[in-house]
């Protein structure tokens, strides 16, 4: 009787990766390793062996890489090579003038992770030295061993959509600064404000008052009328419709009684007031650039799709999508997954049995898209609810919080894979398995 096993679909993906890799990493093609740089670029041409044929650093940007391509040419055909095959971190932005020019010239490329690299100048010589033509070695012989893969390059609407992903979360970041700040000086110099409302910060009303002054003397000169007929003026920029008088009531009594640090209270309200206008433009940057995000998927014909989704909102969906870009580039739900890093690691061996945690690797930002996502989605999305509450409560190794959202955020971007590249609609019956249809994104 055979012992063999069927091989799993993990193995038969990685069989298809090592084919598409040695389709482009060919025995007849000398490898030209780069160490990319902003002013100077190390180039180390080696065989599969990792002999060095030849090495040379250019002086300029990595736009030099077609002197590198005509430099490296000759070199691989006189040690016998029919052409060559460029590698290189993917640095930055500077990788894609290389794909470019690779492209262009009829040269294939691939990339290195820097993880691999960084392991690699240990490995070389057992310890952590470092060059730039070393790290051009190793380059190269990653390269050698098939420790690569083949760039993907954004195009079109889906490259609109990473960038403005990106600027989503510059103003994010900026938002929330400006917001963390407004708190702390008002903890110092008036504590009193911070006590009018249960979440002060999250009232439209409390943030109209403060953007109309963060000046407790101010406010009283007014009088009250004028200063509540000023805050309803300003109620409608921070999206509210009606102002509560209970809030701006005590806000009223509380710049009679402000407390704090007494001392440095002007120069530190005169900072609060340049913090909400911070607070209040990077808002109206963000309410810009999320009404650009869900233009284009509007373009993309996607916007009714990903709202089937229950409590997923269209930002919500081009976030993760901004970060991943066309999903149908992936093997399969699962690796969409792998990409963000949501996916259980084992640690086991023999006999012994560790725990299982998410691997953390892919990519960061992917992976914050996905956990605000969850956030807004499971107090409106009843799969999700009951999902994170029977992961919650199960007998059998029940999880914390953070780690009951961390599997819903993985079965949230299974089933958005779906939906994207499949152009079908959500439905709860399969995200929850009451169905006997077998899916690639049933619930986690």
């Amino acid at each position: 009787m055979s012992n063999t096993t069927r091989l799993t679909r993990g193995d038969r993906r990685r069989n298809a990766k090592l084919t598409r890799l040695r389709s482009i990493v060919r025995p007849d093609l000398a490898i030209v390793g780069i160490d990319l740089a902003s002013a100077k670029q190390a180039v180390a041409v080696t065989d599969h062996d990792s002999i060095t044929l030849a090495r040379k650093m250019f002086d300029g940007d990595p736009w030099v890489i077609d002197d590198i391509i005509t430099w490296a040419l000759p070199i691989a055909e006189e040690a016998g090579f029919a052409g060559i095959l460029v590698g290189c971190e993917p640095t930055g932005h500077r990788w894609k003038p290389v794909l470019q020019v690779c492209v262009e010239r009829g040269v294939g490329m691939v990339c290195v992770n820097p993880m691999l690299v960084h392991r690699g100048r240990e490995e070389e010589d057992f310890t952590r030295d470092r060059s730039d033509f070393k790290d051009a070695t190793i380059i190269a012989r990653r390269i050698a061993d098939r420790h690569c893969y083949i760039p993907h390059a954004l195009e079109g609407d889906w490259s609109r959509l990473r960038h403005l992903g990106a600027r989503r979360n510059d103003q994010l970041v900026e938002a929330t600064a400006a917001r963390q700040q407004l708190r702390d000086l008002f903890e110092c110099v008036w504590p009193a404000v911070l006590a009018t409302a249960g979440r002060p910060l999250n009232s439209t009303t409390w943030r109209a008052a403060m953007a109309v002054s963060c000046d407790p003397t101010e406010i009283t000169a007014m009088g009250w009328d004028a200063f509540a007929a000023a805050v309803t003026a300003e109620l409608g920029r921070w999206g509210g419709k009606r102002r509560n008088l209970r809030i701006l009531r005590a806000i009223w009594d509380a710049a009679h009684h402000p407390g704090g640090v007494e001392r440095e209270r002007p120069a530190a309200l005169e900072r609060a007031a340049d913090a909400i206008r911070d607070w209040r433009r990077a808002l109206d940057e963000l309410d810009d650039v999320e009404a650009r995000m869900t233009g284009v998927l509007d373009d993309l014909d996607l916007t009714e799709l990903v709202c089937t989704i229950d409590g997923l909102s269209a930002v919500g969906a081009a976030a993760i999508l901004a970060e991943t870009g066309d999903p149908a580039r992936f093997d399969c739900a699962r690796t969409w997954v792998k990409h963000a890093g949501l996916c259980p690691r084992a640690n086991e061996s023999g006999t012994f049995a560790g725990q299982t945690k998410v691997s953390g690797r892919g990519r960061p930002a992917l992976r914050t898209a996905a956990w605000r996502a969850v956030w807004g989605a499971l107090p409106h999305n009843a799969v999700y609810a009951a999902r994170y509450q029977h992961l919650r409560t199960r007998a059998d190794n029940p999880l914390r919080d953070g780690q009951a959202r961390a599997a819903i955020a993985s079965a949230l971007l299974r089933q958005l894979y779906i939906v994207v590249t499949r152009r079908i609609a959500w439905d709860p019956a399969i995200a929850a398995g009451t169905t006997g249809q077998e899916v690639t994104a049933a619930a986690a």
